[in-house]
């Protein structure tokens, strides 16, 4: 199958991020796509700040730093630079800028195997405290992958992660986006546009994917709705074409029975996908299934402009590097014996466990005036 343009930029960003520096020409080889591509792809990129542009080259993006004072390392472990976690990165990059601390980023490609290796080289290459997004897929990846952050012997914080309660790992600070309220937001907005209970259609492969199906079940109950069919699942088309189909045609035949008139779907690209592919197999999008993407990365690019939940992944990367900065801040103070009026050393501020709400973007694909935010 062709490769998406967000997989190509994936691919393009590795090959920056290992050299530094490279030459268009050097890139569209590298890629196998033509310099015209190439420069596209930067363009975009370099508009988001995930990369530096030169006349005829990109670099890997550097935070700036005060010249007169020397700040802090901060390490960032995502599972990608891109889709998702690219506004997240950017995010974190702004206010490391902001704070005069050097962000240094290393990506873990979604193997949880991969994910204590890659915070070991931020630690050797001299991150003194840590934002970590690690690559859980479900519990069961927590549980075998994830104690040994409970140990890590500098300050961390997670990133649109949230440890299972009563374990180690559930008194570490984090910032995430709380997803039940966007799920909550786009419901409640398809129910006032007259529609039925909106079926849900979302993977089971990452976190975001568990928290929308969980935050679903609870939207359900505090509309008062019953749940008008089970939740479908939802595959990626170019990794698995014959499930994603099934998804499809799970969908339309609840279309076509009159049990779904609304459906919310994790996440943008799979919903382009199953517009496009309802369309050949005659549903229209709004008039006969009123539609709302969930993560608003790609949403907006669809034929018909995608309604979308929007979690606040900028504003989760700049809450979480100033929380780390300020933990670093008391850590520091801590060392040189600093005290308050009482004489005893500062002691650390309480942990924190931040939730940002997403917003809810309206466009075409529900049938309500576009151009509206919730």
């Amino acid at each position: 199958m062709r490769e998406s343009a967000l997989q190509r930029h994936d691919r393009l960003l590795t090959l920056v991020r290992e050299r530094g520096t490279a030459r268009v020409a050097d890139l569209a080889d590298q890629l196998g796509v033509s310099p015209v591509t190439v420069r596209r792809d930067v363009e975009s990129l370099a508009g988001r700040g995930l990369l530096d542009r030169a006349h005829g080259s990109v670099s890997w993006p550097r935070a700036e730093r005060p010249a007169d004072r020397e700040g802090p390392v901060i390490g960032l472990l995502a599972p990608s630079a891109t889709y998702y976690f690219a506004e997240v990165i950017r995010g974190a990059h702004e206010a490391a800028a902001r704070a005069g601390a050097r962000l240094v980023l290393r990506i873990s490609d979604y193997r949880p195997s991969q994910d204590r290796s890659r915070t070991e080289g931020l630690l050797d290459s001299g991150a003194q405290g840590l934002l970590i997004a690690p690559t859980w897929r479900g519990p069961e990846d927590q549980a075998e992958h994830g104690a040994w952050l409970a140990a890590l012997p500098v300050p961390c914080v997670l990133l649109e992660r949230q440890a299972a309660p009563g374990t180690a790992l559930s008194g570490l600070d984090r910032v995430c986006s709380d997803h039940g309220h966007g799920v909550l937001l786009a419901l409640r907005h398809l129910v006032e546009q007259g529609h039925r209970a909106p079926l849900l259609v979302a993977r089971g492969d990452s976190p975001t994917a568990l928290a929308v199906r969980a935050g679903y079940e609870l939207a359900l109950g505090a509309l008062g709705l019953r749940r008008p069919h089970p939740v479908i699942d939802s595959v990626p088309a170019d990794r698995d074409p014959a499930g994603f189909e099934r998804a499809v045609r799970a969908l339309q035949a609840a279309v076509a029975s009159g049990e779904a008139t609304a459906a919310l779907i994790h996440n943008d690209v799979d919903a382009i996908q199953m517009v496009q592919r309802l369309g050949e197999l005659g549903v229209r999008v709004p008039q006969d299934l009123a539609v709302v993407a969930y993560d608003d990365e790609v949403a907006a690019l669809a034929d018909t402009p995608l309604t979308a939940v929007a979690p606040p992944k900028r504003e989760v990367g700049r809450q979480a590097t100033r929380l780390l900065v300020e933990r670093l801040a008391e850590s520091l103070a801590a060392e040189q014996g600093e005290t308050a009026e009482t004489g005893q050393a500062l002691a650390p501020g309480a942990r924190r466990h931040v939730e940002l709400l997403p917003r809810l973007r309206v466009r075409a694909s529900c049938g309500a005036p576009a151009s509206k935010t919730v």
